[in-house]
């Protein structure tokens, strides 16, 4: 089966349906399973999910990304320029494997919420531009004011939920309205 034919795209749909792979390989499962599943095999809500393109640039809800290694994934996937909205709390330390990724694919971060130094600390020496909002409809409107045609604005916090949201179900369906609203 080819990478094409895969019904979700990215590496990490790769990775994971490698993974599924080698499970059900060693469970013995047919090759034509393998290939009935990948290519109709619907995204998860709020992971890596198509909100909408407005003016050519794309919203990605991830706000199932409750983890910096989820938002490294998500940030790796995207193949066009990324305004990265994140959330805060995690440290300098923390922060530190995603600086390859980062200069590679994001032009612009967004900061999200509270507990945000690390994130300036970590990256304001890449020469990125670093918004600080407060609500998710000032991070949506930063991230389209910031993009330009052919940009993503990918909405991956890379940590738990905050005093603002109860959950990331409630997170992203915030950052869906505020997209919609826009």
């Amino acid at each position: 089966m080819t990478l094409e034919a895969l019904a979700l795209q990215g590496n990490t749909t790769v990775y994971d349906n490698l993974a599924a792979t080698v499970s059900g390989r060693i469970r013995e499962a047919r090759k034509a399973c393998f290939r009935e599943w990948f290519s109709d095999f619907s995204n998860t809500e709020h992971r890596l999910e198509f909100v909408s393109n407005i003016h050519g640039i794309e919203f990605i809800n991830d706000s199932m990304s409750v983890s910096l290694n989820g938002a490294w994934f998500a940030l790796e996937t995207m193949s066009k320029p990324i305004i990265w909205i994140c959330g805060g709390g995690s440290s300098i330390k923390e922060l530190e494997f995603l600086k390859s990724v980062v200069k590679k694919k994001v032009k612009a971060i967004i900061c999200l919420g509270t507990n945000i130094e690390a994130i300036h600390e970590t990256f304001s020496n890449m020469e990125l531009p670093i918004a600080d909002t407060y609500t998710m409809a000032e991070a949506v409107e930063a991230a389209y004011y910031l993009g330009v045609k052919g940009d993503v604005a990918l909405f991956s916090p890379g940590c738990k939920e905050d005093a603002i949201f109860l959950n990331h179900e409630e997170r992203g369906l915030a950052f869906r309205k505020a997209v919609k609203d826009l």
